[in-house]
C-alpha cells in the first residue's frame, strides 16, 4: 500500500484493492499499531480507530489536502502511482 504521507508518527496509505474498484474513495491512516480508515467524501473515519488526538490532526490534514486526495484517489483507480502530498506541520 503506497504511503502518501507521514507526520507526527502517523502514515497515511492509500491503495486499490486487487480485482475491483473501491466504491467509495478512501485512505488509512496508521499510527502505533492503529489503524483508521477515512473516506474522502465527507472527511469522517467510516472504520478501524485512532486515539483522538491523532484522529483530530488526521482530519485537519484531510480537510487542508483533500483536494490533492482525490486527484491520488483518481490516479490509483486509472492505475497510476499516487502523489506525495505534504504533511502537517
Amino acid at each position: 500500500m503506497p504511503e502518501i504521507s507521514r507526520f507526527f508518527g502517523i502514515v497515511i496509505r492509500m491503495f486499490v484493492e486487487a480485482g475491483g474498484p473501491h466504491h467509495r474513495p478512501h485512505f488509512h491512516a496508521y499510527h502505533a499499531g492503529d489503524v483508521g480508515i477515512y473516506a474522502l467524501d465527507t472527511v469522517e473515519r467510516i472504520a478501524g480507530y485512532l486515539p483522538l488526538r491523532q484522529e483530530r490532526l488526521v482530519l485537519a490534514w484531510a480537510e487542508i489536502h483533500r483536494a490533492a486526495l482525490l486527484d491520488n484517489w483518481q490516479r490509483l483507480q486509472a492505475g497510476a502511482s499516487p502523489r506525495k502530498i505534504e504533511p502537517l506541520r
